[in-house]
């Protein structure tokens, strides 16, 4: 098993066609469609995301995670993650050597959450408004909340907008997901 970044673009957009599919769901409606043109069309074409796999000996995926840089562009954001065939084991083996390299911000929303993270050597952590904790790996430069900044995005309702008002470019990027999720390894 091997952390890897795709090598070519079909296989990123498989990849990230079953990221956002295992994230949302199957009947989430458009999210996961507006996750994934959003991601592809601006955040890959800036350079703002990277996305990552642990990978059988064969290539499969068993974890993603997508990073997404900071404003600032000194930190990355774990703004998704899952594991297609529910393995946790394989997704906190990916997050911790991660973890290890890259100057990387996670999010726990509850207690459980902040353990798996701590699992995967996530061990400096802020109390955030809400309830939330944030983690940071051992290479963020950040030394406090306040030095911490936002992740770079997408406007989603600009993308929903453009997929009402424009039935070819809904139509395309409809097909792309579908081929894509349809030709991830299984």
């Amino acid at each position: 098993m091997k952390v890897m970044t795709p090598e070519r673009d079909d296989q990123r957009d498989a990849w990230l066609a079953r990221l956002c599919a295992d994230i949302y769901g199957r009947e989430a409606g458009l999210s996961p469609l507006v996750i994934f043109t959003g991601t592809r069309q601006v955040l890959f074409a800036q350079e703002a995301a990277r996305l990552w796999a642990l990978t059988d000996t064969e290539g499969r995926p068993g974890a993603l995670a997508l990073l997404v840089l900071d404003t600032a562009g000194t930190g990355m954001i774990l703004w998704h993650h899952a594991s297609p065939s529910g393995d946790r084991e394989s997704l906190r083996r990916m997050i911790r050597e991660l973890a290890q390299k890259a100057p990387m911000r996670v999010d726990a929303a509850d207690q459980d959450e902040e353990a798996f993270y701590r699992r995967c050597g996530i061990n400096r952590w802020f109390a955030a408004p809400g309830g939330r904790r944030i983690g940071l790996s051992p290479h963020h430069p950040a030394r406090g909340i306040d030095e911490l900044e936002p992740a770079l995005g997408f406007d989603d309702e600009a993308i929903l907008r453009r997929f009402k008002h424009d039935p070819h470019f809904f139509e395309q990027e409809k097909s792309r997901f579908v081929d894509r999720l349809t030709a991830f390894p299984g």
